[in-house]
């Protein structure tokens, strides 16, 4: 799929890895629709984007809500041929913490975000691309999903986070083997460290640390690799049902 041709959803979109994509995206002549929650920021990175960009305040959770908006946003753009879904949350925590055991309620809301919020925009994407014109090899459309490395090596505090994760990377191949019929291919992204928002503010001992876990190059991810690295996965029609670890080699301690 070439680039220029893309129209594309992108969950999380106003900030960190998915404004990165949806940066990359329009720069090379695409259109984009940002899904997130952060109004503010929505309206202002729509403006800079410019006419190709399009806010829409979606919760990912809401079945309802993500399958409106994805009509929506295709009426706006011409249809949809690709879904990003970037959207996730920490939801870090010990199962027994020194308040007791985690609430159910934290492991539930990091679940419902970082997974079910994944398969609600898939499903919705993947509905709507069904109906497009074939192109090249009978390609209707492309979804990349967001994972981590902690679904491989979860550190301690990270249960609700690592089985979230873990459950994106799980549902990769079922979907991408199910949607070979009408032409959809699934991709997942599983990043080590990068340097988003949420390391913002942090020591900077606790930085420096983060940078020299990473074997090489020592320092942390930025957005724009990741961004690069949809782009290769868009453009590769022979990429399907796979995780691409974008880590810098990092294994992750158990604390």
């Amino acid at each position: 799929m070439q680039i220029d041709q893309v129209k594309a959803v992108v969950t999380g979109g106003v900030s960190g890895l998915g404004l990165a994509v949806a940066k990359m995206l329009v720069d090379r002549g695409a259109s984009v629709a940002l899904l997130d929650i952060n109004d503010e920021k929505g309206a202002a990175a729509a403006s800079d984007l410019g006419a190709k960009a399009s806010y829409h305040r979606t919760d990912v959770t809401s079945e309802e809500g993500v399958a409106a908006t994805l009509q929506q946003a295709a009426e706006r753009m011409g249809g949809i041929n690709a879904a990003i879904s970037c959207a996730g949350i920490l939801g870090a925590g010990r199962v027994l913490g020194k308040e007791g055991p985690m609430p159910l309620k934290t492991f539930h809301t990091t679940v419902m975000v970082n997974l079910i919020g994944s398969f609600n925009v898939a499903k919705a994407a993947a509905n709507l691309m069904q109906g497009n014109a074939p192109g090249a090899d009978g390609e209707r459309g492309v979804i990349v999903n967001t994972a981590s490395i902690a679904a491989y090596e979860g550190q301690i505090g990270q249960a609700a986070y690592s089985a979230s994760k873990g459950g994106v990377i799980g549902m990769t191949l079922p979907m991408a083997r199910e949607f070979a019929r009408i032409g959809v291919r699934v991709m997942t992204i599983a990043p080590g460290v990068f340097h988003t928002p949420m390391v913002d503010g942090m020591p900077q001992n606790v930085y420096d640390s983060l940078c020299a876990q990473v074997p090489y190059p020592s320092r942390l991810g930025t957005p724009e690799e990741f961004a690069g690295t949809v782009a290769f996965i868009l453009e590769n029609r022979y990429l399907n049902g796979s995780v691409i670890r974008v880590d810098g080699a990092i294994r992750l301690a158990p604390k």
